[in-house]
Order: structure tokens, then C-alpha cells, then sequence
């Protein structure tokens, strides 16, 4: 006789399957990272979309020194949602294009915006 695994048991194998398909954001090894902009908001982007900066870079793959290597979380109190939400969009343009063969769009920003993303751009090394 077969026994089915119960619904807590059959949560966590689920669980544990979606970890392996999409990464997650927890560990050392994960997928994902969490940037949390100035006004609270959350972007769950690509680890190596976010290996583009040079600042996050240092935060999530030095030895330990950073909280934030350890929750895979990165807070900026400076860079509202607006601009972090465009830093994000660099990022994956950033990775998309970087060995293209093929013409490589220009990466549109708003005059309005220009000078606090050029900012923000600074002080992540990007």
C-alpha cells in the first residue's frame, strides 16, 4: 500500500521543486536578488542582472562583511522606486547587450530623471 504524502509534506516538496526552477532569493547560491528602493519598494531581479553594479557586487560577494550577502537583500535609502525601477532596467539592457553583435538600441531615459539616475548610476558603479 502506497501512502500519499500529506498537504504539509506535499507543500514543502513543491516548495522545494519551485526553489530549484526558479531560484529564489534565499542562500548564497539563489537566483535572485531583492533591491528595496527608498520608499519601500521591492525589485526581485536576476543575481546576475545585479552583478552589473560594481557596488552591489562588493555587497553580495564580499567576505561576509555585509548583511546583505547573507539575505541576498539590498536596501537604498537614497534611490527612490522610480529611479531604481530604471537602474533595474539597465541592469537586464546591460546583460542583454553587453557581447551583441547586432546594433544595440539606445537606452531611453527621461530628461526629468536624468540627473538623479546619473546619481544613483555614481554610487552603484554602473
Amino acid at each position: 500500500m502506497k501512502l500519499l504524502p500529506t498537504m504539509a509534506e506535499h507543500q514543502t516538496n513543491n516548495e522545494m521543486d519551485d526553489s530549484k526552477k526558479y531560484g529564489g532569493c534565499e542562500g548564497p547560491d539563489a537566483m535572485y536578488v531583492k533591491l528595496i528602493s527608498s520608499d519601500r519598494q521591492e525589485f526581485i531581479i536576476k543575481r546576475e542582472h545585479a552583478l552589473t553594479s560594481g557596488t552591489i557586487k562588493a555587497m553580495l560577494s564580499g567576505p561576509g562583511q555585509f548583511s546583505e550577502n547573507e539575505t541576498n537583500e539590498v536596501n537604498f535609502r537614497e534611490i527612490p522606486s522610480h529611479i531604481l525601477q530604471k537602474v533595474c532596467s539597465y541592469f537586464t539592457y546591460k546583460v542583454r547587450y553587453a557581447n551583441s553583435a547586432s546594433e544595440i538600441p539606445e537606452f531611453q531615459i527621461d530628461p526629468e530623471i536624468a540627473l538623479e539616475l546619473l546619481m544613483a548610476a555614481n554610487f552603484l558603479d554602473c
